[in-house]
């Protein structure tokens, strides 16, 4: 659905009113710059903003409905419409005249172009406004992805550079750089200009060598070394840490927070949740969901929790003793690395 309006867009064909719907920022901003480009390349563009949680609805309207001096449209960005989603009576922030909009929205001035940005998983569609501005308006929905789907993403965002990736490469981008969208597509672009015209397409190898790791993927990457008994790769891991200078007592506490995220996501498996229903639950991306899930059989609850109590015996002596506060974490590694309980 959202690729067939940014294709609308690219074309030419832009509407008087748009509703972003979703958490996904990634697909809000790029709905917002396309829009912003198509028009800006028709001439000057005037542009504003509202926050629809500071001032009132009326406010857009009105600057709706005022004509452009310096160009054909404008563009205006109305962020927040929390008048959309439910609300607790006598809680909202801004008293909306909602009743002007839902005039408004049946004959919306062909001069401007409005967006209503509304960042929320769902709206209230009991409310007679949600069901009208949905009715007049392009519905954009700016949902997460779900594993297939992100994986298909990567492929499609791939090719807009003129490169291919296939599964493995892809599955390994995510495995070290997260699920945020905005940042595997700098991924993407990144290793694309790389590869330049060059007939070569991003491979598994290419992800190791250039994806810049976050520090929530190498405390994943050495927690899960340590759990399997490797200890040479934990403690790789956790030497590379040291020298771009993270502290101990922020790893062991990064490492713990992981223990508690895979007890989590176990006992609600075992509970009978599935993974979707598992990352709904701990609003957490299902692909970390779903590598968790898949590890399932290889380690304990009893050994999560072992080494869960651990860490908090490490995190004390971190703070308390003094001395090489590093090598209290690199003990630890190594002797209870090869001492995996299944």
């Amino acid at each position: 659905m959202i690729t067939s309006v940014w294709k609308s867009i690219r074309s030419g064909q832009i509407e008087p009113v748009y509703l972003i719907v979703g958490t996904e920022s990634y697909f809000i901003e790029k709905t917002l710059d396309l829009l912003k480009d198509k028009l800006t390349d028709r001439g000057e563009l005037e542009l504003t903003f509202f926050d629809l949680d500071e001032v009132p609805v009326e406010h857009v309207i009105d600057e709706a409905d005022t004509i452009p001096f310096f160009s054909d449209r404008k563009l205006i960005i109305a962020r927040n419409a929390s008048f959309l989603k439910a609300a607790e009576r006598g809680k909202e922030k801004i008293n909306h005249d909602l009743k002007a909009l839902e005039s408004w929205l049946e004959h919306p001035p062909g001069s401007s172009v409005t967006i209503f940005v509304a960042p929320y998983e769902k709206l209230d569609e009991r409310k007679k406004v949600t069901k009208l501005i949905k009715q007049h308006t392009v519905l954009v929905e700016a949902k997460s992805l779900q594993t297939n789907d992100l994986e298909s993403w990567l492929m499609h965002e791939a090719k807009s550079f003129g490169k291919g990736i296939d599964l493995k490469a892809a599955q390994k981008l995510m495995e070290m750089a997260g699920t945020n969208l905005t940042l595997l597509s700098s991924e993407i672009e990144k290793m694309s200009l790389y590869l330049g015209s060059t007939d070569e397409d991003i491979t598994v190898d290419l992800v190791e060598r250039m994806t810049a790791r976050t520090l929530e993927q190498d405390a994943f990457k050495m927690l899960q070394s340590y759990l399997d008994g490797n200890i040479s790769g934990a403690l790789s891991v956790y030497y590379d840490l040291l020298r771009q200078k993270e502290e101990p007592v922020a790893l062991t506490a990064l490492l713990a927070s992981q223990i508690r995220f895979m007890i989590q996501v176990y006992y609600l498996q075992k509970k009978g949740y599935h993974a979707q229903q598992i990352s709904k639950q701990l609003k957490a991306h299902p692909y970390r969901v779903k590598l968790l899930v898949e590890k399932r059989q290889q380690i304990s609850e009893k050994r999560l929790l072992q080494v869960l109590g651990d860490l908090a015996e490490i995190d004390l002596q971190l703070k308390t003793l003094s001395g090489n506060r590093d090598r209290i974490l690199e003990f630890f590694l190594m002797k209870r690395g090869g001492q995996a309980q299944r």
